[in-house]
């Protein structure tokens, strides 16, 4: 099954997990130095800032990679420069970052007495996060859509290498200011983007102006599955700071555990560029049988992942962050094994939604991770601790997310109802999760 998924990689993707894998270490890299370095009342504030960062940046701005990895891999079938598609979607990227921003800039005070402790220039350096991330993405979709994973995979190192570097010297000079340890995630992956921005230019031509349709078409109900399933996998370190303001060890904690069950999550980001295409392929030809082989082999993987990882997460778990972390010891195996369930369902759901896009179903998909987050909000509710309230709120949103993705794609195609699938070589390489 691996080797098949594998052959179905576009050449070059082995860069891409090369560097997926040195982006990986770096968040390991990042929260273990930071944990040591810290204070738990500024380890939290850094662990709130890092969630909103990742929910945002890759709710928002990865839907805008694909679509223009799409777009641009279209035209370049066609030997047409990918100027226009750039173009557009560097605009719209700057649009929902404007908007964002004032938002951000509107609520700055109250963000910062509730999230922050009050530091006002973590809210300056969440902006900037943001805005390094819409820039990231955007040069991305391009790399991706010409086929020139190994820049991709490139960018994906230097921002994961530039973490580990800067975060090692903060270390060693004792440094305590979780300001900095926050910029970490504004130098990164701008300097990955400028750093690879030459094939981006080199490559980018003139053309006739592409309509915003070409671009928006999709665009909606991918961006809102994006934001719901980060919010789904996220949320649960900031709902802390909300729910107990006044325990600042718990939302620290929590994001050092989610960091260790969720990577069988790091894992899939591996398979899921290849999974989709798949799909896609036996979706497009009506051989509904080799959709749902391939769909059931998928589930057996990460569901052997996530059993291993769920294992291990609870028998080692509560040592791991302390040891490698220091996170407070707030977490015991119990909590571990309710986010491993939780990260098991999310996995699940993963699949399963990549199943849903390839029989072009972006309406179920949406549909499925709203509900997940209904679940999620009711769940929170629950008259118990805040870390588990927290805990049943991830674990009770993914598994909902699964059964009702499960539930849709029972609805089977016709083998003679035509599918409409985005090209093969347009889909693009992406990170789960956030990292």
């Amino acid at each position: 099954m691996i080797r098949r998924l594998l052959n179905l990689v576009p050449p070059g993707t082995v860069a891409v997990g090369a560097g997926l894998a040195l982006l990986g270490l770096a968040s390991y890299v990042h929260l273990a130095v930071a944990g040591h370095s810290l204070t738990e009342a500024d380890y939290n504030s850094l662990s709130v800032l890092w969630t909103i960062v990742f929910t945002l940046g890759i709710g928002l701005f990865m839907p805008i990679e694909q679509e223009i990895a799409r777009l641009v891999a279209a035209r370049h079938s066609q030997g047409l420069p990918p100027g226009p598609i750039l173009a557009r979607g560097a605009a719209l990227a700057a649009g929902l970052l404007t908007a964002v921003v004032a938002l951000i800039i509107a609520l700055r005070g109250t963000l910062a007495d509730r999230l922050f402790a009050g530091d006002g220039t973590m809210v300056t350096v969440l902006i900037g996060a943001l805005a390094g991330l819409a820039v990231a993405h955007t040069t991305r979709g391009v790399l991706s859509g010409l086929q020139l994973f190994p820049w991709y995979g490139t960018q994906l190192g230097i921002d994961g290498g530039l973490r580990i570097a800067i975060v090692a010297v903060l270390g060693l000079n004792g440094v305590t200011n979780p300001v900095w340890y926050a910029a970490v995630l504004v130098i990164a992956p701008v300097a990955g983007a400028i750093l690879t921005a030459p094939p981006v230019l080199r490559a980018i031509g003139g053309g006739v102006p592409v309509a915003w349709a070409t671009l928006l078409r999709g665009l909606g109900l991918l961006t809102a599955s994006s934001l719901l399933a980060q919010v789904v996998v996220n949320i649960g370190v900031i709902n802390v700071k909300l729910l107990d303001p006044s325990d600042v060890a718990t939302a620290g904690a929590l994001l050092s555990a989610l960091v260790l069950v969720r990577i069988p999550l790091f894992v899939f980001a591996s398979l899921q560029a290849s999974l989709l295409p798949g799909l896609a392929t036996s979706a497009s030809t009506g051989d509904l049988t080799g959709f749902h082989n391939l769909l059931r082999r998928a589930l057996g993987i990460v569901s052997a992942l996530g059993l291993t990882g769920a294992v291990l997460a609870v028998l080692l778990g509560p040592w791991l962050v302390q040891t490698l972390f220091d996170a407070p010891g707030v977490l015991g195996h119990g909590d571990f094994a309710w986010l491993a369930v939780a990260t098991l369902a999310y996995l699940w759901a993963m699949v399963l939604g990549q199943a849903l896009l390839a029989l072009d179903r972006h309406r179920a998909q949406a549909l499925a991770w709203a509900i997940g987050v209904a679940a999620l909000v009711v769940a929170t509710l629950a008259p118990v601790s805040t870390a588990l309230r927290v805990e049943l709120g991830y674990a009770i949103g993914s598994v909902v997310v699964a059964a009702t993705m499960a539930v849709l794609l029972r609805r089977r195609t016709s083998p003679s109802t035509p599918t409409h699938t985005p090209p093969l070589e347009a889909v693009t390489p992406g990170v789960t999760g956030g990292i």
